[in-house]
């Protein structure tokens, strides 16, 4: 009777796992991407899931018009809501894009406020400390050093309760000119 049962109980949990895997296809068709989303379901980030299918969101590499843009969350023609991550970080990590990912699933306004900017770059920080693998060297580029910086910022957020991601965002200049902060 213990055997039946046992081998019940995993057929139920094989059975409920599979009812819960996401079809990353639907998010992204590019391999890169996908691997990253792949990672993220892995490590339990199921909140980054339940944002891009409430708002069918796309994920895809694209050329943005800056270079200091890592990623952006917009809309496609149709109205329909993507996210763009700079070409430039195509042969970044895969640890790296999903962090990106993870941020720009937080946007979720028409236009972005302090408040959800500070949400998605503690998310990305949160990621980064969760998905950086001890032992590997990443390479020193400019996604590496901001996710060094922003997990830094977190780890002392949390250590202290002050919000050092939140004061970065309020003094950078661009975000400054965005939110309308004098």
């Amino acid at each position: 009777m213990k055997n039946v049962l046992a081998v019940l109980f995993v057929f139920f949990v094989l059975t409920i796992n599979q009812a819960f895997a996401y079809n990353m296809k639907t998010f992204s068709s590019d391999v890169k991407i996908i691997s990253a989303l792949n990672l993220l379901e892995q490590s339990g980030e199921h909140d980054v899931f339940s944002n891009l299918r409430k708002n069918a969101v796309k994920v895809k590499f694209a050329t943005l018009p800056y270079g200091n843009v890592y990623a952006a969350n917009t809309y496609d023609n149709y109205g329909r809501r993507v996210i763009l991550i700079n070409t430039t970080y195509k042969n970044a990590p895969v640890e790296q894009i999903a962090c990106l990912i993870a941020h720009e699933s937080c946007h979720v306004a028409r236009k972005a406020t302090l408040e959800e900017e500070t949400i998605a770059t503690s998310k990305e920080a949160a990621c980064w400390a969760k998905l950086k693998r001890q032992g590997v060297t990443y390479p020193q580029t400019k996604l590496t050093k901001r996710l060094n910086n922003l997990c830094e910022l977190h780890t002392a957020s949390i250590q202290d309760g002050n919000n050092y991601i939140e004061d970065k965002i309020a003094s950078s200049g661009f975000y400054r000119s965005q939110y309308g902060i004098n």
